[in-house]
């Protein structure tokens, strides 16, 4: 309190009131000059006495005032010195210490005060970052030695030397104790995992059943030596599937290691020279072993859906992905295309209207295995329409010659439009992508209440989960194949357009890069069906023909590739490409000799950053892309990428490279 106050707070308004005593005696003397004297007499004295009595008064109080300050100064300095805890302050501008008490020294291991020593030279652990911004706990428990302390502290405003400063002022709590016993929780937390032998009917189809026990043994005995390590339990729950429940600390040396198991297992041939794989799906950091079990049986999901092999844990809401470089095995049979083949059959017969939406930016895969829904749905009299997104797309070819016919004059429709129409009976079919952020309408994608999925892409963190229906096969060449194999069941062959027998058909071929690549018997029993149903192999040819100046184009990027690393090309462009072009000549790069696969960047119209890679089986470009947010499979994959530029790019996709290899 400023002693200039004092005065004004001993004698609120007493002026005023010796004032009108003056007033008085004055207008008295008027009237009695000996009355008006006396009064002018006895308010002198009243003025004299009040003088001297308030003199004494504020003197009291001001030493009062004096003596509390300097009581607080003495208990505030001994509060400090003597604190329970050990206090340091410095200056947060430089980390000078200006003072430290004595159980801050003690826990510091020092035996002098640190005078001109940085509070990072006494702990080196210690960050004050998070006191400049404003924060009051530090965000990180501090070591120091085997102890841990959580540091409080705040800023103070000083001044040195006429300037305005800030000093630093924090308090440190140990909390080993706790912090051992919260560890010791978290390393003891459950984790469970469903192990899944992916081509246990191949392994074991036609070979004696002595070779098949002992096979079988050697894989049996792999796991256990594997799982033997986290002291968990381990136990087979059936012929192919296994069940493995261990602590949350054994995940981190899994990781590490890179899940061993998977190679280990892979050692294992049958008499016919055929690897077994092994897909793990993990599940942790879920409230109860009900929620980690399905935890693990959808990462078993995620990982026999994006080709197995592969390991994948699911730890609340985020996946992670170990493994899965291999080539996807082929394990469709026709028992499951029959079924499928059924299961959407009565979902559009009993829908009241059909959409069927693929990408963005729909190639002819994705155009043809929309075509083949059509033909479904045109059989069941159910109507249908493609959506289809404003602005040039790279299968426009196809499209113009299906408008030509009366069936699809009005089948291409915008999703705005789709709106219109949508009712609780009406069936949306996804094709030819899984993810939600991917297809042409994701607000569609939410509106529809009954969803189905025909895809072949390798599953990402994000997929459609709640459809009805989901024929998803990642060892397939393409949609189209998978649509081609419903329409074997469900349509008769004259029911079959030739336009859209080409459409499909031109499907397959450009998966396929002209059915040399992830083709299987399959894939070419598929081809053979369309080409009996009246799919004219010359008009497909046509359908990839090009212009002039866009071969010109492609070669034009060849020419600027460059080596990143041994069998890895890259070409960035700082023009605008089309996609089309892109695609095709990272293809056009897989025909160089020593090239194993090719990645192009460059920007579109829209001002996104595209890449499209290409492989021809020896590296997984698929798994190169994902962390970038990528999709497609082990051949084929790609990347749109919003507000930034070629070099930013061209740098994550070159270490994306360097971890892939690195990884091994």
């Amino acid at each position: 309190m400023r002693k200039g106050k004092v005065p004004q707070l001993l004698e609120p308004g007493i002026r005023l009131h010796f004032l009108v005593l003056f007033i008085f005696s004055c207008v008295t003397a008027l009237f009695n000059w000996r009355a008006g004297v006396i009064e002018l007499v006895i308010t002198i004295l009243l003025i004299l006495y009040f003088r001297s009595t308030s003199q004494k008064r504020r003197h009291n109080i001001l030493d009062y005032i004096n003596r509390v300050t300097y009581d607080v100064d003495i208990a505030a300095n001994d509060t400090m010195v003597n604190a329970p805890l050990p206090m340091v302050i410095f200056r947060p501008k430089d980390e000078e210490v200006i003072w430290s008490n004595e159980l801050f020294l003690q826990i510091a291991g020092a035996q002098d005060h640190f005078f001109d020593t940085k509070i990072t030279a006494a702990v080196p652990a210690f960050q004050t970052r998070w006191l400049l911004e404003g924060k009051h706990t530090c965000p990180e428990e501090v070591r120091i030695g085997a102890r841990r302390y959580t540091v409080y502290g705040h800023l103070v405003q000083a001044e040195e030397e006429g300037a305005q400063n800030y000093l630093a002022v924090t308090y440190w709590l140990d909390v080993t104790q706790l912090a051992d016993v919260r560890d010791a929780y978290e390393a003891s937390r459950p984790v469970v995992s469903v192990l899944t032998m992916d081509n246990y009917d191949e392994l074991t189809k036609g070979i004696s059943e002595n070779a098949k026990t002992g096979m079988l043994s050697e894989i049996y005995h792999r796991l256990g030596e594997w799982t033997a390590s986290a002291n968990g339990l381990f136990c087979r729950v059936d012929r192919d599937r296994f069940l493995f429940i261990f602590e949350e600390q054994y995940i981190a040396g899994f990781v590490e290691n890179k899940f061993p198991i998977l190679d280990s297992v892979r050692e294992v041939l049958n008499p016919s020279g055929l690897c077994a794989t092994l897909s793990v799906g993990i599940g942790r950091n879920a409230g109860s072993f009900q929620e980690l079990f399905q935890f693990a049986s959808i990462s078993t999901e995620m990982a026999l859906s994006r080709g197995g092999d592969q390991v994948v844990i699911k730890s609340g809401d985020t996946f992670s992905f170990y493994g899965g470089r291999g080539k996807e095995l082929e394990r469709r049979t026709k028992v499951k295309s029959r079924v499928m083949a059924n299961a959407i059959g009565e979902l559009i017969a009993d829908s009241s209207r059909l959409f069927v939406m693929g990408h963005k930016q729909p190639d002819l895969d994705a155009l043809g295995a929309a075509v083949g829904i059509c033909a479904i749905a045109r059989k069941k009299g159910v109507p249908c329409s493609i959506i289809w997104e404003s602005g040039t797309t790279p299968s426009d070819s196809m499209k113009e010659l299906l408008l030509a016919r009366p069936e699809y004059e009005k089948a291409f429709l915008l999703p705005q439009d789709a709106f219109v129409l949508l009712d609780p009976r009406t069936l949306l079919v996804v094709v030819d992508t899984n993810r939600p952020e991917q297809t042409i309408s994701e607000e569609l994608l939410t509106a529809c209440s009954r969803v189905a999925v025909v895809d072949h892409h390798r599953r990402a963190a994000s997929y459609i989960a709640d459809a009805a229906l989901n024929f998803h096969e990642p060892s397939a060449s393409s949609a189209s194949e998978l649509v081609t194999e419903l329409l074997e069941y469900l349509v008769e062959p004259s029911d079959l357009l030739r336009v859209e027998a080409e459409a499909i058909l031109g499907g397959i071929v450009l998966d396929t890069k002209q059915f040399t690549i992830r083709t299987g018997s399959r894939t070419f029993e598929a081809a053979a069906y369309l080409r009996r149903v009246g799919a004219d192999t010359e008009g497909v040819k046509k359908l990839f023909r090009n212009e002039l100046s866009e071969v010109t184009a492609r070669y034009s990027i060849v020419q600027q590739a460059k080596m990143c690393r041994d069998g890895i090309a890259i070409a960035k462009l700082d023009a605008v490409t089309g996609r089309v072009t892109a695609a095709q000549a990272a293809d056009e790069l897989l025909n160089i000799s020593g090239i194993d696969a090719a990645f192009v960047l460059f920007p579109d119209e829209s001002g996104q950053v595209v890449v499209s890679a290409r492989s021809i089986g020896v590296v997984n470009v698929q798994v190169i892309l994902e962390p970038l947010g990528g999709g497609g499979n082990a051949a084929a994959a790609g990347v749109q990428i919003e507000n930034t530029t070629v070099d930013a790019v061209m740098q994550r996709v070159t270490e994306s490279i360097d971890h892939y290899f690195e990884a091994g």
